[in-house]
This record gives C-alpha cells, sequence and structure tokens, in this order.
C-alpha cells in the first residue's frame, strides 16, 4: 500500500469536530446535546443576503473573477470606509471563506521552514493552515489570569530569529474573546517595523466588541501599510458560514500581484455566495445591534454562570462570542469525550472543545475548555445545568 505523506501525518485534527462521531452516537440514543463546541451562531441570516440568491436570474453559472467580482469588491470598500479603512478593490482579492484567505496570505509571504509567532491560545485551524504552508509556529503564551491580554512586547522579541518573518493575531479573538487595545497594537507596529515582518490579522469578528471598547484594525497603524495583510470573513458577520466567502486585503502590491496568481490556481471564489455577500452590505444597522445585543446578553450569562461552579475560572470576553474556562478537571480532552459517552443530565448532555487544540504548546491548556455562546439563553441556561452536574460527577475531577 502507498504511504501517505509527512504533512497528511502532521497535520493536526480540529479539536472542534473531532468529538463528533462521539456526538453523533450520544444522538442515535436519544440524547440532546447543546452545541457550544462550535462558532456556528444560531442568528438568522439577514434577508438582505437570502433574498438576493434566491431572485438571482442566472442561465449560465459561469466562473467569477479570480480576485472576486469587481462590483463586490467596489462595494465592500465603502463598507471598510465606515471603520476608517481606506481601500481600493485592486487591494482586495475575495477568497473561498476566512479559511482560504489565511492559507493564500502564507503561501504568499513565507518560504518553507519561515517563523510567524502567534500568541496562544489561538484558533486551531492556525495550526493545519501552517502545516500546508510549511510555515513553523512560535507560540507565545497568553494568560487566563490577565483575561488573555498581548503578552508584553519583551517576549515577542525573545523569539525572533533570522527565520522569523511574521506575526499574526486575531482581533477580537477566537477563542478567547479578548480585544486588543489600540496602545498593543501600536505596540505591535514598532516591533513589526523593527524588524519588517509582516503582520496578518484576522478580523473577521469586527462587528462584536462590548462595553463600549473601541475596534482598532492593523489597517489603522500608519507607517507599516506594506507590512499588514487584513483577514476578513462574512461568515460570522451575517450569520452565513456556508456561504464560504472571505477576503484577503492588503496594500502592499507586491504581496497582492503574488496572492493572485495562488487565487488563479483555484480558478474563483463561489458566484453565489458573492451575489449575496454583496447584497448583504445593505443589511440595515438595526440588524447589527439586535445582533450584538443579543450576544452580550448571552455573554453575560454564560460568564456569570460559569464563574458560580465551584472550582471553574473564566475572565469576560469583550468581543467575538467565545470564552476560554479553565475547569477542575484532570484532562479537558478527556473530560469533552465523557460529556458525550458516559454523562448526559435528564437524556442532555453539552459538548464543548478542549482548548489544547488552541494551544501549539504542548501541554497548555489541559484543564481548559472553549465555550463558543451561540445558543439562545434558555438553551445556554439548560447547558451550564448539565455542566455543573458533569463537573460534579466527572471522575477525573480535581480541587
Amino acid at each position: 500500500m502507498p504511504v501517505i505523506s509527512n504533512k497528511a501525518n502532521e497535520m493536526p485534527a480540529s479539536p472542534i469536530r473531532k468529538l463528533v462521531p462521539y456526538a453523533e452516537a450520544a444522538k442515535k440514543k436519544g440524547i440532546k446535546i447543546y452545541h457550544l463546541n462550535i462558532g456556528q451562531p444560531d442568528i438568522v441570516t439577514p434577508d438582505t443576503f437570502l433574498k438576493a440568491i434566491k431572485s438571482a436570474d442566472i442561465k449560465v453559472l459561469e466562473y467569477s473573477h479570480s480576485a472576486g467580482n469587481e462590483s463586490y469588491r467596489k462595494k465592500l470598500c465603502n463598507y471598510y470606509k465606515g471603520y476608517n479603512i481606506n481601500i481600493e478593490p485592486s487591494e482586495v482579492i475575495i477568497t473561498n471563506g476566512g479559511s482560504e484567505a489565511i492559507s493564500i496570505a502564507m503561501m504568499t509571504c513565507f518560504n518553507p521552514g519561515d517563523e510567524i509567532i502567534i500568541p496562544e491560545p489561538f484558533y486551531a485551524n492556525y495550526n493545519g493552515f501552517s502545516v500546508a504552508a510549511n510555515v513553523t509556529v512560535k507560540p507565545i503564551k497568553s494568560s487566563i489570569e490577565s483575561g488573555f491580554a498581548l503578552p508584553p512586547i519583551s517576549d515577542f522579541e525573545k523569539l525572533i530569529t533570522p527565520k522569523t518573518k511574521g506575526i499574526m493575531i486575531c482581533n477580537p479573538g477566537n477563542p478567547t474573546g479578548y480585544l486588543y487595545t489600540k496602545a498593543e497594537l501600536e505596540a505591535l507596529k514598532d516591533l513589526v517595523k523593527k524588524y519588517d515582518l509582516f503582520l496578518l490579522s484576522d478580523e473577521v469578528y469586527r462587528e462584536f466588541c462590548y462595553d463600549g471598547k473601541e475596534y482598532v484594525s492593523v489597517m489603522h497603524l500608519s507607517g507599516i501599510e506594506n507590512n499588514v495583510i487584513l483577514l476578513d470573513s462574512i461568515s460570522k458577520r451575517y450569520s452565513a458560514c456556508g456561504a464560504r466567502i472571505g477576503a484577503m486585503i492588503s496594500k502592499n502590491k507586491e504581496v497582492m500581484s503574488a496572492a493572485l496568481k495562488f487565487a488563479q490556481a483555484r480558478l474563483s471564489p463561489p458566484s453565489y455566495g458573492q451575489i449575496g455577500a454583496e447584497a448583504a452590505l445593505d443589511t440595515p444597522a438595526s440588524y447589527f445591534a439586535e445582533v450584538k445585543k443579543e450576544y452580550i446578553a448571552r455573554r453575560d450569562f454564560i460568564i456569570d454562570a460559569l464563574n458560580k461552579i465551584p472550582g471553574v475560572f473564566c475572565p469576560k470576553p469583550s468581543g467575538a462570542f467565545y470564552c476560554i474556562a479553565r475547569l477542575p478537571i484532570d484532562n479537558a480532552d478527556k473530560f469533552c469525550q465523557w460529556l458525550l459517552e458516559d454523562f448526559n443530565f435528564n437524556q442532555q448532555t453539552v459538548m464543548l472543545a478542549p482548548a489544547t487544540g488552541f494551544y501549539s504548546t504542548p501541554g497548555s491548556g489541559i484543564n481548559e475548555v472553549r465555550l463558543a455562546y451561540v445558543l439562545n439563553l434558555n438553551d445556554l441556561n439548560n447547558a451550564m445545568i448539565c455542566l455543573k452536574e458533569a463537573l460534579a460527577k466527572y471522575p477525573g475531577k480535581t480541587n
């Protein structure tokens, strides 16, 4: 039998999806599962998006431009102007979700063996994207005690070697919900400028910033315009995860010219997704106001409920719709599997994502889980009841 590649063996399994077989088995037993493991919102996709697709009069479903429909890219530039991000259509490549934007950015900016520094915990698939691009992730650990604030810049500088070519952040953060301050980003800017590094920033959750805190984009940082690459997606903004529409944005002409070659190699982004996404740019502000209000209510409820459970600690996030909680358990992977295989409370259980998969440093996050508060308040309440009962019964509970 032929042997598969080393890269295939090195590709990590998704901590968000690897427990799916256990969940499916539990459901076959009639157990209701509250899915807090994945960032799939239950928020209704806006009518602007869906009506545009339903009314599209298309006789031949052709390839779109490899960089994305020009009409969409032009309209998208107006959207970013609302956030004081001034770009041109030529500085935008529409991608198959934010995932492809990250993959193309890594392949464009880095050679095999180059190093990229990423504060951890970070979105688990960054590990997978880096393996695919033969890039080495150099993690820098943030602390749950600090709410996962940006580590000191001096710690970043200690990791820089001749192989270091970039830094990547997610703002607001997945999986922590942390929102970087302007001062933190300015400090990163100085480091990027000093060593002439690329700064990749995943900003797909910009609509979801709470408590009056300011969203600051890397595109707002002056003096490093050619170093910055903005990565985006409509998945969470419009609760349209299945549309698979993202974007890679940069003012660096050489980067965008090279990235377009990767975009050409995969031909084009989805036509129907772009039609919906372009129309969704007309979604009224009232939609986002209501969605934001709902997420704040969910956040406030789940953080309060978690911290009331004996032995649990969870800092309050300022953005996105995720949080990382530290639990009184021996092993998060074992606990999350146990929840699905061996536990139920009134024929109900909860599905969580072990935080180990959101770290690159071995042994980190061993007693932490990520929760996505993407369910309604009633379901969140039931999920927290299940979690409290589970922690009381779990055989690997610690003090």
